[in-house]
């Protein structure tokens, strides 16, 4: 009998610290990686800095998430002065939607339109080309309505 309580014992304590390691792991992540909420269209002015998320092929990126829904047709758009942008859409499954680098007018900014295939929680990414770029940035998003 005493055999089978410590086996029980144990294993209830080793549950109990498994499920402790696990929240606080989770805990850990979010704290790490939370990113802001975009609204439904507007502008956020940010600062691509060492501050940002390492992008693990040099530079940082800053995400920003948003609900939007299947049928949108969205403009995204990414102004700096100070380095040349990229933009990358993720949908709510974590594939690439849409990524640009420079702007059809042939400046460093980053333009994209495209029309949402599903509705979820899409991540839009802002980065730098090349591993030295930092400074600020405006974030545009703009649903455009069907003619």
């Amino acid at each position: 009998m005493n055999n089978l309580f410590g086996r029980v014992s144990r294993t209830i304590a080793t549950t109990a610290a498994i499920a402790c390691v696990g929240f606080a792991s989770s805990a850990r992540a979010d704290e790490l990686y939370n990113p802001q909420t975009f609204p439904s269209s507007g502008s956020i002015n940010g600062v691509l800095s060492e501050a940002g998320i390492p992008s693990g092929v040099g530079g940082y990126f800053y995400d920003y998430v948003v609900n939007l829904n299947e049928g949108d047709r969205i403009e995204i758009e990414a102004f700096s002065d100070s380095f040349d942008t990229i933009l990358t859409l993720i949908g709510p499954d974590g594939s690439t939607i849409a990524e640009n680098d420079d702007g059809p007018d042939g400046s460093t900014n980053s333009l994209m339109y495209t029309r949402l295939t599903e509705s979820g929680r899409y991540t839009i990414r802002v980065r730098a080309f090349g591993a030295a770029g930092e400074g600020p940035f405006t974030l545009d998003l703009v649903r455009l309505r069907p003619i």
